[in-house]
């Protein structure tokens, strides 16, 4: 039997996710904008066009960076 859900960290906060999350469906459930942040799962970059086939496990530890600009 498998479990219906996963439990991944958000910058440092446990969340409780469906199985088959991807890391778009965590960003659109935070209301987090796809061009606002960056995303890396386990330390590894995850580009915005692979978010969504991108699948989330249990364990996880998924990190968002925002953009910084400057001169």
């Amino acid at each position: 039997m498998t479990p219906d859900f996963i439990t991944v960290r958000l910058d440092d906060r446990p969340l409780q996710l469906p199985m088959g999350t991807s890391v778009r469906d965590l960003l659109d459930r935070e209301s987090l904008a796809a061009t606002a942040v960056a995303t890396a799962v386990n330390g590894r970059f995850v580009p915005r066009a692979a978010r969504a086939s991108t699948p989330l496990a249990d364990g996880d530890q998924v990190l968002l960076f925002q953009p910084i600009v400057g001169g």
